[in-house]
């Protein structure tokens, strides 16, 4: 593969900057640009090693720096690397990659040095995408989930359901090939209870689908009910700033008010919706529309009731609204008298959301609240070291291994020959090698390190 380089840090205004050069001919690039005080060759220096010296372009002069040197196979892409750190102007970094390409190295690509390391076999497929997570992820928890996925926790569970079909697999043809030997025989029975085992993995590995995609992207959080309940001061307690407007004046809030907030090391899209009445003005009128856009999309509905009123027309409409949804009902205002029928409010949702007695204006409200999502959507105990699935090009792999897995599994019940079953459990072996990347496409690989920004 070529030489390539690129600048490996945010471009802004900061104490250093990173420009990294990798490839066969990283050194020869480096010492056209660096040069050490010490008068060493980059050549010469050893891996894990660093050395103060200039940078030029040139006969030009453009800083001083760092040189860290990599040695191959121990790097980050399993090739000879470079890393040239310099003051972190934006402009002198520019120039310092100038000199790195006029001196024959060429741009790298989005997620260059990561698709290197993946094929140099540095990282599997799982845990490439799980350093582009790591790298957007904004919250404590999505964080230590990436983190384990790049040390392979995905990567093992792939493993673990691969060796079980390929058990499967090998039997098959044994029994087929060695007929006469003391093979064991293959039954329909024995296939069916080995094939219901892989479909009980590939089944729970699905199943966290949601929770790694909420941790993933965020939770979209919408906060609904009816005018002056206190939803525009909720949003302002959990973003911590006045994001909503505060009025007694009913019909306030128009639009959706978006923010994107962490709570309880996980990241929430807390929408502000219009409060839910009937209206004569269409503007308002619009906005309830997108609340109810926004109330059927949710991940999790906060619920805001006044607790300080008793329920009304508006509020029971809301009831029918929030059937079958994901909910938390906040009942508002506890620092006054309470005059909310709770026994009618827990009947009306079925006892399918938690209601909490909070103040918004009490700041350690905003823990209780984080604390009960987190509940709500199972994810207080989600698991880092399990492994899980957290886009759609992990889950498709997933659904259609376990297609074929189903497949294999009704054709043993009905008495189908190994043989036949055989092709089915192939089919599904090769869906979960391309989810951990074993058997992945050029395209596949392509489409994966679209996400990634020029320089990781």
């Amino acid at each position: 593969m070529s030489t390539v380089c690129a600048i490996a840090t945010p471009a802004a205004v900061g104490g250093i900057s990173v420009v990294r050069i990798s490839g066969e001919n990283a050194f020869a690039v480096a010492e056209r640009v660096f040069k050490p005080v010490s008068g060493k060759p980059i050549a010469e220096m050893r891996g894990y090693t660093a050395a103060y010296g200039n940078i030029y372009d040139g006969c030009e002069r453009l800083d001083d720096g760092v040189l860290l040197v990599f040695r191959t196979p121990h790097s980050y892409t399993g090739e000879d690397v470079c890393e040239i750190s310099c003051h972190g102007g934006i402009y002198v970094t520019r120039r310092v990659l100038t000199a790195c390409i006029k001196a024959g190295a060429e741009p790298a690509a989005a997620g260059e040095f990561t698709k290197r390391a993946l094929l140099n076999g540095k990282l599997s497929l799982t845990q490439a995408e799980a350093v582009a997570d790591m790298i957007s992820a904004q919250g404590e928890q999505m964080l230590n989930c990436s983190n384990k996925q790049r040390e392979g926790a995905l990567y093992r569970r792939c493993e673990k359901i691969a060796d079980m079909i390929l058990e499967i697999l090998s039997q098959i043809s044994a029994w087929i090939d060695f007929p006469d030997d003391d093979t064991p025989v293959v039954t329909n029975e024995w296939l069916a209870e080995k094939i219901a085992a892989v479909s009980a993995e590939l089944d729970d590995l699905n199943s966290g689908y949601d929770r790694g995609r909420m941790l993933r992207d965020g939770i979209s959080c919408a906060i609904v009910g009816k005018p002056n309940a206190g939803k525009s001061t909720l949003m302002n307690l959990l973003s911590g700033s006045r994001r909503s407007i505060v009025s007694d004046v009913e019909g306030t809030t128009r639009d959706v008010v978006e923010e994107t907030v962490n709570v309880g090391g996980a990241v929430l899209l807390l929408s502000d919706c219009a409060g839910i009445r009937e209206t004569d003005d269409d503007v308002e009128r619009i906005g309830v529309e997108l609340m109810l856009e926004k109330l059927e999309n949710a991940d999790i509905v906060l619920a805001v009731f006044d607790g300080s009123r008793e329920l009304s027309d508006e509020d029971r409409r809301l009831f029918e609204l929030l059937r079958n949804k994901r909910v938390i009902a906040l009942i508002n205002k506890s620092d006054l008298e309470n005059k909310l029928d709770t026994d009618e409010l827990k009947a009306a949702l079925n006892d399918s959301a938690a209601a909490i007695e909070i103040s918004a204006k009490d700041e350690s409200s905003a823990d209780v609240i984080a604390n009960a999502v987190m509940e709500r959507l199972n994810l207080a105990d989600f698991s880092a070291n399990a492994g899980f699935i957290a886009n759609e090009r992990q889950r498709a792999c997933v659904l259609r291994a376990s297609d074929e897995i189903y497949e294999a599994e009704a054709a043993a019940k009905l008495g189908v020959t190994p043989d036949a079953i055989g092709v089915s459990l192939e089919r599904a072996l090769d869906a979960v090698y391309e989810l951990s990347g074993k058997s992945a496409s050029d395209e596949v690989i392509a489409e994966v390190f679209k996400r990634f920004c020029v320089g990781k």
